[in-house]
């Protein structure tokens, strides 16, 4: 694509995470700044707010607000769990965006999700190449999961990671409290991948966290489990497991009983409950006291817990998409390129084709979890440590934290 000169649109999708914002004020910050951009659009929840044309003009924003961005949490522009049909079942939408576009000139669209928004980028991008519209697409990472093929890592997920292993490490400490033993199930998020609740494994490194983890990448077994946790109680007076929301049996069936519950928009399972459910079992077996504790909203949240080296990998993605785009560059995804030099931890950024990325995951090596099948290998905790690295200085009213406050200014 060539170098072009109009506005650009900035949506969220998907999941929200601690350090989304960082990304959207990378974009943001660089667009504004940028001659080839003549107006910066916010879009309203992501996708939806294109389609009705509720576009937030940023540049009504106060500079230090906007800054604030890197240390809010969630997506400040609003997101979204909706699936675009495929253009040549149903163009309806695609017309509606391509009208939107061309009423406010935009030829720069940034979006910044996972898996499913990638995907969302990629349909859009094909779209406008095959009407001939000149828009230069570019996708910006982000998931807690860790998922999205071909980079390092993704932005959001050190965060997530740093607040798991802290959180493990307390719960850890608080479980030994009493002269009575205690088993704890911790569950943590993670559908199809365990790089989140590999993150416990962290907590374990320093002595202070989970004796057994189960990922989704190793087929669970019901019997195992109980035996492996008995044998450790029995051994130690207490036992701490770290699950992933999505362990399965070798069927493929989820272990949560709440999984039929529901789907998000992409028809993806709504997992839930699996905390209570093996405490419940654990409890039958051994007879100890029992906690089930569902880390649930808290671990993508948790700004006060943030990476600082992600809130700046974060930032950096942001800018680099508006670099690229407005390069002439267009129908890819800012992915993370890792380089070790000295035993010093470095990340740069690369691009990946939004065809490659769309709907594709990435999975924990079968290589950093152990034959048993119960725990994560150091090497695991070698990739994430460096990830997790950092103090930000967090902005704080009356001591507690100050997040961003936006207008919304709706474009006209």
């Amino acid at each position: 694509m060539s170098m072009l000169k109009g506005s650009c649109i900035i949506g969220q999708s998907g999941g929200p995470t601690s350090v989304i914002n960082a990304s959207a004020y990378g974009v943001i910050d660089a667009a504004l700044k940028n001659p080839n951009v003549t107006q910066v659009f916010g879009a309203e929840h992501g996708i939806k707010g294109v389609l009705a044309d509720r576009l937030f003009d940023m540049s009504q924003e106060d500079p230090a607000e906007l800054e604030l961005l890197k240390y809010t949490p969630s997506s400040a522009l609003g997101s979204c769990r909706y699936k675009i049909a495929d253009p040549d079942v149903d163009d309806t939408d695609y017309k509606r965006i391509l009208e939107v576009f061309k009423k406010h000139d935009v030829r720069y669209f940034f979006y910044n999700g996972g898996n499913d928004s990638m995907d969302t980028c990629n349909k859009i991008s094909k779209y406008m190449q095959k009407v001939g519209y000149e828009c230069n697409v570019m996708g910006v990472p982000k998931t807690i999961d860790n998922d999205l093929f071909g980079t390092d890592h993704c932005p959001g997920f050190s965060s997530a990671a740093k607040y798991i292993a802290t959180s493990c490490m307390e719960v850890y400490q608080d479980a030994r409290v009493y002269d009575t033993g205690m088993i704890c199930v911790v569950e943590i998020m993670g559908r199809h991948a365990g790089w989140l609740t590999a993150a416990a494994a962290l907590a374990t490194a320093q002595g202070a966290g989970p004796d057994l983890i189960y990922v989704p990448e190793v087929a669970f077994d019901m019997d195992k489990f109980l035996a492996d946790v008995k044998r450790i109680y029995e051994e130690k007076g207490n036992c701490m497991v770290a699950v992933s929301e999505g362990i399965h049996y070798a069927d493929g069936k989820f272990v949560s009983e709440a999984e039929v519950s529901a789907t998000d928009g992409f028809g993806h399972a709504q997992l839930g409950g699996l905390a209570a459910l093996l405490a419940d079992a654990v409890k039958k077996v051994t007879g100890a006291k029992v906690r089930g504790i569902e880390l649930s909203l808290l671990q993508r949240c948790g700004a006060h817990l943030a990476s600082l080296t992600d809130i700046e990998e974060s930032y950096m993605a942001g800018k680099a998409a508006v670099e690229n785009a407005t390069a002439g560059i267009s129908d890819k995804m800012v992915g993370f390129e890792r380089i070790m030099e000295n035993g010093q931890y470095t990340c740069k950024t690369k691009l990946l084709n939004l065809t490659d990325v769309a709907n594709t995951e990435k999975k924990v090596p079968l290589e950093w979890i152990n034959e048993e099948g119960n725990g994560i290998l150091p090497a695991f905790v070698d990739y994430a440590l460096p990830l997790i690295q950092g103090e930000p200085t967090l902005p704080k009213g009356n001591s507690l934290p100050r997040f961003a406050k936006l207008k919304k200014v709706l474009a006209k």
